[in-house]
């Protein structure tokens, strides 16, 4: 990998728990850790229905499939509940897509989709990454 790259890469934003039922799971952040649920909501383009918890700067994303093809249902049948990526806010989503190609990684998304809370979101292969699935967002609408 090149050396001098430039830093677009700004915090964790969250990490992707894949869950069977988001209504059971969270009884154990709200009631067993105190957590608040600030958000859920479905994303069409991954299949998937999103909760949100903050803790401090960075987010726990409950993730349950909506369909028997989605992604998170597919991770489920191989691999149970758990952790299912990672994800790390860039200034520049594109430049950052960009710059992992040329490093050799192995792209999922080519190019940024809609993501939970107004991001725009690409995934890196986890046979690239370590054995990590990692996502890179970009915040679109800080009012979300």
């Amino acid at each position: 990998m090149k050396a001098d790259r430039r830093k677009m890469l700004k915090k964790i934003d969250h990490i992707g728990i894949a869950v069977h039922s988001i209504d059971e799971a969270k009884k154990f952040y709200e009631e067993g850790l105190g957590l608040t649920c600030t958000r859920i909501e479905e994303v069409e383009s991954q299949k998937v229905r999103t909760a949100f918890f903050t803790l401090g700067e960075t987010h726990i994303e409950l993730l349950e499939p909506t369909a028997p093809d989605s992604p998170i249902a597919r991770f489920l049948e191989k691999r149970g509940e758990g952790i299912h990526h990672i994800a790390y806010q860039s200034d520049n989503l594109e430049k950052q897509l960009q710059q992992a190609r040329e490093n050799g990684c192995r792209l999922i998304n080519e190019q940024p989709v809609p993501g939970a809370v107004g991001k725009q979101v690409a995934f890196l292969h986890p046979k690239s990454t370590g054995g990590v699935l990692t996502e890179l967002c970009e915040i679109q609408n800080p009012e979300l």
